[in-house]
């Protein structure tokens, strides 16, 4: 049995590390906000380049003399180029562990593939390197060097190397923000570009060539694919760190219940022998 002193100890020690754990849940829930107003703001605008982007790749089908753009050249996937984004910490539940579980069953799935990794997260490149991954470019602290140049940066990297044929598909994973309990698990062919289909019978009249606007337009939808992922993985972060910290709190909470009164029945054993020992010595003496 252990002494009231060692319970008292273990008491303060989750007392402490429950103060931690509200310090967190108050800095994620105060960043969230920000985070998921970014993320929801860019949804908007990546949804209406799609749509331009169908648009535009319909009027420039119609012109069978226009050749077609690097971005969208199909090839067998012998080599492939996963972009993993995670967090650089953990202390987020399963958001890391559950995105990278994704990736490994693609990589089951591909066997035959040589495949090569972009990182963007301290937890993504840690974990394919001790698994000896191919590592091509890795991205650490970048939540916060997160600009629109910066993950252009990444962008025209990911689309130089399809563009040079050195990979022939490039896939994103990704947690999206759905909300604040759980985040939705994102798993996407970013590269060749599937160009979606046109859902608008408006006719268009094009000051330029469309398939001049389809080749600008190409580079930029992948630009924007790669900055609303990172809005939404910082949003899906901020929310999963807040929930486990939560959860974390309510079981400190539990524990510090559970330990004080196992030490109250400690300390009242310990009296009522103390008590027998006194009134038994008494007894002896008479």
């Amino acid at each position: 049995m252990p002494s009231l002193i060692d319970i008292r100890r273990r008491v303060r020690s989750v007392r402490n590390t429950q103060q931690i754990t509200k310090a967190m849940k108050m800095i994620s829930a105060a960043k969230l906000r920000r985070a998921q107003d970014r993320a929801i703001a860019a949804r908007p605008y990546a949804t209406m380049l799609r749509q331009m982007l169908a648009n535009v790749a319909e009027a420039a089908s119609q012109n069978p003399d226009a050749g077609s753009h690097p971005l969208l050249a199909v090839r067998p996937e012998k080599k492939i180029l996963v972009v993993v984004v995670t967090a650089d910490r953990g202390l987020a539940g399963g958001f890391n562990n559950n995105l990278l579980k994704l990736a490994q069953r693609f990589l089951n799935e591909h066997p035959g593939a040589e495949i090569s990794f972009l990182t963007i997260g301290r937890k993504a490149r840690d974990y394919f390197r001790r698994r000896s991954g191919r590592i091509v470019s890795e991205h650490l602290d970048w939540m916060r060097a997160l600009t629109l140049e910066y993950s252009d940066a990444i962008a025209e990297a990911i689309i130089d190397q399809f563009a040079k044929a050195e990979v022939d598909a490039v896939y994103l994973f990704v947690n999206e923000f759905k909300s604040v309990v759980a985040p939705q698990l994102s798993q996407s062919r970013l590269l060749p570009i599937e160009v979606p289909q046109s859902q608008s019978v408006a006719d268009y009249i094009f000051e330029q060539k469309p398939e001049e606007l389809l080749g600008s337009l190409l580079p930029r939808y992948i630009r924007v694919q790669i900055y609303r992922a990172l809005l939404e993985s910082v949003a899906a972060e901020h929310a999963a760190r807040m929930t486990a910290m939560d959860a974390a709190s309510s079981n400190a909470s539990d524990m510090i219940d559970k330990l004080t009164l196992y030490m109250n029945r400690v300390r009242q054993a310990t009296i009522t022998r103390e008590i027998i020992e006194i009134v038994s010595g008494a007894a002896a003496l008479d």
